[in-house]
């Protein structure tokens, strides 16, 4: 971004110190707590030694977590809950943030235990106008990171969403922000909600928000890098229906969503007019560990939270990709998990309320032992006739 500013180049995103002053977590705490938005407690600068964070750890109680200043994605992050554990989580997080981020500073923050975690989608414009797009519920997550989002969010009153959403965009306004962002939070079993970090982009679950507004994202963040003033006002937003994404990952769920390689060797897609996908890879693309899991996104839209829930398993039903393993079986599992369709959850979901990490319907295990047997009474059958008969091999290659 200064990179473009220097050579007179539109950056199509906020500008180089708002970029810089978001993505430190101090200075964005520092902004946070000037707009009033409430935050955990923890410390407010950066922790460089492991008694500075034993002495808040002392203050705030534990369980407590630490993230990396320059930090995003669950990288530079650890929970500690005993003061045993402190010196080796602080020098895996300090460790773990200075390859990821090339910033080993760290900040303490207490740790909420079993929350919900809430994002509302920002945009300003480089005139001061500021407005939210709604709310986004990014709670199903594995290692800190996403796995299922939807718009809205079940878990909001609408009392309680015009306090979330208020604050972000208070946020946004002090923090002079221009383009798309996204304010982060977390939120406990009472209701709370607390300030976590922002975002400085258009976010991977950004088309959810598209479904339910009928708003083209990518396009007015390029009017408003444009010079643009916001073509709508915050009464002007529209939201319709409920929204789905399931990030699809080339990962072994059952191996605890280890990443997986290997070449798709097919892959079928579904279709309909509530059905969105985008995807990186294609039928011989080749799946390394040297990229982020995410193969591709499968976004459904709906009149309400219950058929979006039945239309996204009727999808995943309909997605088939071969060759490797991917999160299409886990994603199964949790529509239809009875605490995910009641809207019962926490980012603890998998570890609490998921007794199987993929979906198998009932016949699947049969199915597959009578193919198991077949394929074996075959192979059987054919090693039988090589033994039998000594032009087996010459008749079998001129009939291939």
């Amino acid at each position: 971004a200064v990179r473009c500013t220097e050579e007179g180049v539109i950056f199509i995103g906020p500008s180089p110190r708002v970029i810089q002053n978001m993505g430190d977590k101090i200075i964005a705490k520092e902004l946070a707590h000037r707009g009033k938005v409430p935050m955990v407690g923890g410390s407010c600068v950066a922790i460089a030694t492991v008694d500075e964070a034993k002495d808040i750890a002392n203050e705030i109680s534990y369980p407590i977590i630490i993230k990396a200043c320059a930090g995003g994605g669950g990288r530079g992050m650890r929970i500690v809950y005993k003061e045993s554990d402190l010196k080796s989580m602080f020098i895996a997080a300090s460790t773990e943030a200075a390859i990821a981020f090339n910033n080993p500073a760290v900040f303490v923050e207490k740790y909420l235990e079993d929350p919900r975690h809430i994002e509302v989608q920002i945009l300003g414009d480089y005139h001061g106008n500021v407005v939210h797009l709604g709310e986004r519920e990014c709670t199903i997550q594995r290692k800190h990171q996403k796995l299922i989002e939807e718009a809205p969010s079940c878990a909001l009153t609408p009392e309680l969403r015009e306090q979330i959403t208020s604050a972000a965009v208070n946020l946004a306004k002090i923090a002079k922000y221009s383009s798309l962002g996204t304010v982060e939070f977390l939120l406990d079993k009472k209701g709370g909600f607390y300030f976590m970090e922002m975002n400085t982009r258009l976010q991977v679950e950004h088309p959810i928000t598209e479904m339910i507004t009928g708003l083209d994202l990518v396009e007015l963040q390029i009017r408003v890098a444009n010079g643009e003033r916001l073509p709508m006002k915050q009464e002007d937003i529209q939201f319709n229906g409920w929204s789905i994404e399931c990030r699809i990952n080339a990962e072994d769920v059952e191996s605890d969503f280890s990443p997986c390689v290997g070449v798709i060797k097919a892959m079928q897609l579904p279709e309909g007019p509530n059905i969105r996908i985008e995807k990186g890879v294609e039928v011989n693309s080749i799946i390394t560990s040297h990229f982020d899991s995410m193969i591709a996104k499968l976004i459904v839209h709906a009149k309400d939270r219950e058929t979006a829930i039945k239309e996204m398993f009727t999808a995943l039903s309909a997605l088939h990709v071969k060759g490797i393993k991917t999160t299409i079986p886990f994603h199964k599992a949790v529509f239809k998990n009875k605490a995910f369709i009641e809207g019962q959850f926490t980012t603890s979901f998998i570890e609490k309320e998921l007794k199987s990490p993929i979906y198998k319907a009932g016949a699947e295990d049969l199915i597959a032992a009578l193919l198991t047997t077949s394929d074996y009474l075959t192979q059987n059958e054919m090693k039988q006739k090589r033994v039998e008969s000594p032009n087996y091999w010459l008749v079998n290659n001129k009939l291939n």
